[in-house]
């Protein structure tokens, strides 16, 4: 059994919780989190970038002046590379990076992830978190009583329009609810908040 320690918006330990790391498939695959973490960075990429080659340039495919005889260099047509205005060697087109993650390798690699950031103390439960009107403020001071300066996820059970809202302006801070929480956001921040109502329902979830 882990223990995760559970904190209240003023900063203090108020209990201590046991998980049960079985719930979060036992160990970390670190494969699996790097495979998921390389097809989010992926699928992430526009793949827009394209150039001309030298039969999409326009201009003639005569060649420039006779092969011999004048003193200077061999010149071919005027789409060479070789020349301003010519095509591209080597261009770039226009393609699909994406790379396809099956539902149960993506769960999978979502445990990983949370379960990495138990063992290594970098999670955390928030007892009691409610923002009564949107200012951001007030999350800022709560993240501060946390001792949180770095990138962190705060992780939420259900949808809460004042503390998304609260978080928009805070750098590094990214808010997500526990159905929208994917291994590449757990594991490219440094820090995890979880909510109490989130970590049941997290805990149940993955338990399943």
């Amino acid at each position: 059994m882990l223990e995760v320690p559970v904190y209240d918006i003023e900063g203090k330990q108020v209990e201590t919780l046991q998980v049960d790391e079985n719930d979060f498939g036992g160990f970390v695959n670190e494969d699996l989190l790097k495979q998921a973490v390389v097809a989010y960075h992926a699928n992430k990429r526009q793949g827009s970038a394209a150039n001309l080659t030298r039969g999409m340039v326009s201009g003639s495919t005569a060649k420039a002046y006779k092969q011999k005889g004048t003193g200077r260099a061999r010149r071919g047509d005027m789409r060479t590379p070789l020349i301003r205005g010519g095509g591209r060697a080597f261009a770039k087109s226009q393609r699909d990076f994406r790379k396809g993650l099956p539902r149960k390798m993506r769960r999978r690699a979502l445990q990983s992830a949370i379960l990495a950031k138990m063992l290594g103390q970098d999670l955390l439960v928030l007892k009691g978190l409610a923002i009564a009107e949107p200012k951001t403020k007030t999350l800022v001071g709560i993240l501060k009583n946390l001792k949180i300066n770095r990138s962190c996820l705060l992780a939420l059970a259900d949808r809460d329009h004042n503390v998304h809202l609260s978080s928009r302006n805070i750098a590094d801070l990214t808010v997500r609810t526990a159905g929208e929480l994917n291994a590449f956001d757990v594991a490219t921040r440094q820090k995890m908040i979880v909510t109490s109502e989130a970590m049941s329902a997290l805990s149940t979830r993955e338990s399943e």
